[in-house]
């Protein structure tokens, strides 16, 4: 008897990032985010960007970063934004927080904390399937950083009933000079956080906003369609979860 073989799924890296995530940082604004792609398309997304930084006189290991957005580097990330469009195996999925001080939660009875994870929970279950698995990398933001982790692995793999982990198989800190595709996700949530504060100091952050706009049809301040692949968004409110 010939036994069939199962197909073996297919594992994807998810890089994530976070913006005015604390709860009294006197930012309205929270956005959290991530790039995702294929495992096997990792070293060739790393090599195309590093190239694309070494035609614009950058060094390979320069780190971009929204925070360094200005207009002697506006054709980069320009090209960076049009080659994330361009690309199809890479994909990007935040969910905005237009105005934490609207956060009751108290009514809830939890902390900061708990609603932390479950936006966080939020963000990622639209991007999770069970046929396939997933390495989750997220940029380290303070010492704490590790018990977090470790707590966001544990109330995923309850949520997704994934308790002998096989669809979050890694879920670990990483910091974002060693990461390209964490690097784009800090471009991509600076863009969407700048344009739902209402920013307009830097034309070149406009600028990249603007492309943003016109690659993927949507305005950026309002959700996408659920299951849209390349740009998806959700602005979230407090009733709409809670």
């Amino acid at each position: 008897m010939v036994v069939e073989s199962l197909p073996m799924s297919e594992t994807f890296n998810i890089y994530c990032d976070e913006s005015c995530h604390l709860e009294n940082d006197h930012h309205g604004v929270m956005v959290l985010g991530s790039v995702w792609c294929p495992l096997n398309k990792v070293r060739e997304i790393t090599t195309r960007v590093a190239e694309l930084k070494l035609r614009h006189g950058l060094t390979a290991h320069f780190e971009m970063k929204w925070t360094k957005v200005s207009p002697s580097k506006a054709q980069f990330y320009l090209d960076v934004l049009n080659y994330f469009f361009d690309y199809e195996d890479l994909h990007f999925r935040a969910v905005v927080i237009p105005d934490k001080s609207k956060l009751t939660h108290g009514r809830f009875s939890q902390s900061h904390d708990d609603w932390y994870y479950k936006m966080y929970f939020l963000m990622l279950k639209t991007i999770l399937s069970p046929e396939s698995s997933y390495q989750v990398y997220l940029d380290v933001k303070d010492t704490r950083s590790g018990d977090k982790i470790r707590h966001l692995h544990d109330v995923l793999s309850s949520a997704l009933q994934d308790h002998d982990r096989r669809i979050v198989t890694k879920m670990q800190s990483i910091r974002s000079h060693e990461s390209a595709l964490l690097q784009l996700a800090d471009l991509l949530i600076g863009a969407i956080g700048y344009a739902h504060k209402g920013l307009d100091s830097s034309k070149t952050k406009l600028a990249l906003i603007d492309r943003i706009k016109k690659r993927s049809g949507y305005s950026v301040l309002r959700s996408t369609l659920p299951k849209e692949p390349k740009l998806n968004l959700f602005v979230w409110s407090p009733q709409e979860v809670e």
